[in-house]
């Protein structure tokens, strides 16, 4: 029903770079760098790494092919377009962006995508033996934390990382990040209920409003939606949908903030892209 067999078919390719309920619990820019100029006497490493250098590590593309970038004016560094060739920069502390979308050039930090199936705790382990979203990931970096907490019988995309920073702030109700989920409820939707849950409703913990809300399929006595919110309160989508009269039957959360879950196969995991992971850095103000 709806979008679910979408969801269930192909792993998602971790080479192609990419464009939430019970998270309240977790919880200027870098001058522009001078051109080089090829001063005599000068400790090139003090400067940095020229910045097709570092794009090209990166996986951007080939050196030529950033040279081409910069001349066609679609790289930038702290805000300003690269405008002339050879610029030194600092990957540690430089933000630099191809097309508008930031790209992460950190090596020691990394961030990885989750479809956790229903059933598993949100945590990295656990003193009862159930099946953990730490048994999932394993040993596949030190140092991983899981970003907020999706409910055992909750389904979809969960993002663990070691950077902690960015775990704080995509968890922090303050930065407003967006979760977007699909929730299969019983009955039919009243015509006024986008207009309604936009508006706000009144939980015994107090009003929740959602950001968009859309029916994405009915049939047969039952509805598939859509609902996006910045909420981080625990159970928030289904008390919201219960609280309309239409109680939930399967969740599945399809995206934090730009990082959707697409075709992942539930049970899998994937590294996010730099791209997807600047993305993310770009929507908490990092």
């Amino acid at each position: 029903m709806g979008d679910w067999t979408a969801m269930d078919t192909a792993p998602h390719d971790d080479s192609t770079p990419g464009p939430a309920e019970g998270w309240s619990e977790d919880m200027e820019l870098a001058p522009a760098h001078p051109g080089d100029r090829g001063r005599s006497g000068t400790d090139a490493s003090a400067e940095g790494e020229r910045l097709q250098k570092v794009l090209a590590r990166a996986g951007v593309g080939s050196r030529r092919v950033v040279e081409n970038m910069v001349d066609q004016g679609r790289i930038s560094v702290n805000g300003k377009t690269v405008a002339v060739q050879g610029m030194r920069v600092d990957p540690e502390r430089d933000k630099i962006a191809v097309d508008g979308v930031r790209i992460e050039l950190r090596d020691d930090r990394v961030t990885y995508a989750l479809n956790k199936p229903p059933g598993v705790i949100t945590a990295m382990s656990d003193d009862r033996n159930r099946p953990t979203v730490g048994d999932m990931v394993g040993d596949l970096a030190p140092g991983l934390v899981h970003v907020g907490r999706l409910d055992q019988d909750t389904e979809g995309l969960l993002l663990v990382t070691n950077d902690g920073e960015l775990a704080h702030r995509l968890a922090h109700p303050s930065y407003e990040v967006k979760k977007t989920y699909l929730a299969q409820v019983s009955g039919s939707v009243p015509r006024d209920m986008a207009r309604r849950l936009r508006s706000g409703v009144e939980l015994e913990d107090g009003p929740v409003k959602v950001d968009s809300f859309r029916v994405v399929d009915t049939h047969a006595g039952q509805s598939v939606v859509e609902v996006v919110l910045h909420e981080g309160r625990k159970h928030i989508v289904r008390r919201l949908l219960a609280s309309v009269g239409l109680p939930v039957s399967r969740l599945t959360r399809t995206a934090v903030g730009p990082v959707k879950l697409e075709r992942m196969r539930s049970g899998s995991i994937r590294r996010l892209s730099r791209a997807e992971v600047g993305a993310l850095e770009e929507a908490v103000g990092l």
